[in-house]
């Protein structure tokens, strides 16, 4: 009975450190020229129960990121929140795909063979609407242009990129 109650303490302790490990929310993005193709590359990185609770708090219902239709209704969202800017003109950002595993979900994008222009301002406000503690981290790289990082959050959702 002992090693029982030991079992159990410590399983939850266990399972309370896993719930708290949760509680800061954050999403990453790499923006990057590609040389090659010459093209800015976009690469988001979110947790995927942040963003299927997000899914499930909007539409009511439980989304299998692995599906196409269900990836698009993710779509809608994510170009809605996240956008680049020149002069107030938006940047076409065009959709490579997306892969979602249990742990993650990662969003490609990019504007095709363009380098990021200079003046360009970001929006992300990804999640950012649905979990207050949201912070976005943006890494953003290319040629004439100093590599740079940015954090995005409920109160600073736009911000010009160096």
């Amino acid at each position: 009975m002992m090693r029982f109650k030991a079992v159990l303490a410590a399983a939850l302790l266990w399972c309370s450190a896993a719930a708290q490990a949760h509680n800061f929310h954050v999403g990453l993005t790499e923006i990057s020229f590609n040389p090659r193709t010459g093209s800015t590359e976009v690469v988001h990185t979110y947790t995927a129960h942040d963003v299927e609770a997000l899914l499930m708090n909007l539409y009511q219902r439980q989304f299998d990121l692995g599906l196409e239709e269900d990836q698009a209704v993710f779509r809608r969202y994510l170009e809605k929140q996240f956008r680049i800017s020149v002069n107030g003109k938006p940047v076409a950002l065009q959709w490579v795909g997306m892969q979602a595993n249990a742990d993650s979900i990662n969003v490609f994008q990019e504007i095709e063979k363009t380098a990021l222009p200079p003046g360009a301002v970001l929006r992300d406000g990804v999640l950012t609407d649905f979990l207050p503690q949201q912070v976005n981290n943006v890494n953003v790289s290319g040629p004439g242009r100093p590599a740079a990082s940015i954090v995005f959050n409920r109160d600073r959702r736009e911000q010009p990129l160096p």
